[in-house]
């Protein structure tokens, strides 16, 4: 059910014609305050303003011809839903998303603008695997799974082989932690890049169910997220813990306010506009300054999908 570094390859040979090549970004200031260099791999920037697009397209392409005529289905609270869309628009199949009551609106809108076909369920996880079969049975569509689904892991994993190459001399990785897609697509790339690589996640205090289940060394049961974080609500998957243990990931937990007063650098700073989600690593670095210290860390910016009347400031 994970991935191999060989199929992270072949998911970057897949998604080339597709994905954009983000930038990466560094701020002096940054720098100085964490004690550390810190490029920032700005996946904000990427097709659907959010790394998702690289694992739907990945998925999506990686379905036979008979398998394609169906389309597709996923759950998604919104940016892996949107990316998916764009993805199975790029291929001329249709794309249903299960859509949790609560999502934020501006993700929402973006899944229609992008062609799906949104199938709304109560916001828990049960609720959305529910609905997702039904629309399964009922469609014949193929489930691409928002993070336990090993060819969107793989087509995650791309962007730290285009990190690594962007700025080289990095021996820390960090990433957010959710659903555990990214993080597992991540580990897996960087060390079958660079074994010796630091492997490190964020994850809000009020979510923190992958930072319990490695301390427990067993996934925890479900539980009910308190965080402004959206994008990081969800239980970690199983193969998606395995393959955090199994790679000695490091999980730093934070708090929505060290997350808001990160969005806010980064803006005034970098001039970028990012989710909460995506601030947990800022957050992360300057939380934990011993951690980083010294280090040339690679941070993954997860996405820049915010309501711009509704930002946490």
């Amino acid at each position: 059910m994970l991935p191999s570094f060989a199929d992270v390859r072949d998911a970057a040979a897949r998604i080339a014609p597709h994905a954009r090549v983000t930038p990466v970004m560094r701020s002096e200031l940054i720098d100085a305050r964490a004690g550390a260099t810190v490029w920032f791999k700005c996946e904000n920037l990427q097709r659907g303003g959010a790394f998702k697009f690289r694992g739907a397209t990945n998925a999506v392409w990686s379905l036979s011809d008979e398998e394609a005529a169906n389309g597709v289905v996923t759950h998604s609270s919104g940016n892996h839903g949107n990316a998916l869309a764009m993805a199975a628009r790029t291929r001329g199949i249709a794309a249903h998303v299960v859509v949790p009551e609560g999502a934020v609106q501006a993700k929402v809108d973006a899944i229609i603008a992008a062609g799906a076909t949104v199938h709304r369920c109560a916001p828990t996880t049960a609720a959305r695997e529910a609905k997702a079969a039904e629309v399964m049975a009922a469609t014949g569509a193929n489930l691409v799974h928002p993070y336990a689904d090993a060819r969107v892991m793989a087509g995650q994993g791309t962007l730290v082989a285009e990190l690594l190459g962007q700025a080289p001399g990095i021996d820390t990785v960090l990433f957010p932690v959710g659903g555990g897609g990214l993080a597992a697509g991540c580990s897996i790339a960087a060390h079958g890049i660079n074994p010796a690589i630091v492997l490190l996640g964020a994850e809000p205090e009020g979510a923190d169910d992958a930072a319990r289940s490695l301390e427990a060394d067993a996934r925890v049961g479900p539980f009910t997220p308190d965080t402004i974080c959206d994008g990081l609500r969800t239980l970690i998957g199983e193969p998606n813990f395995h393959a955090l243990r199994d790679h000695q990931v490091r999980v730093l937990r934070v708090s929505d306010s060290e997350v808001v007063a990160a969005m806010r650098l980064m803006w005034s700073e970098l001039r970028i506009v990012v989710e909460p989600s995506s601030a947990t690593t800022l957050a992360a670095v300057l939380r934990y300054p011993s951690v980083f210290a010294g280090r040339t860390v690679g941070a993954v910016i997860t996405g820049g999908n915010v309501d711009l009347d509704a930002l946490p400031w």
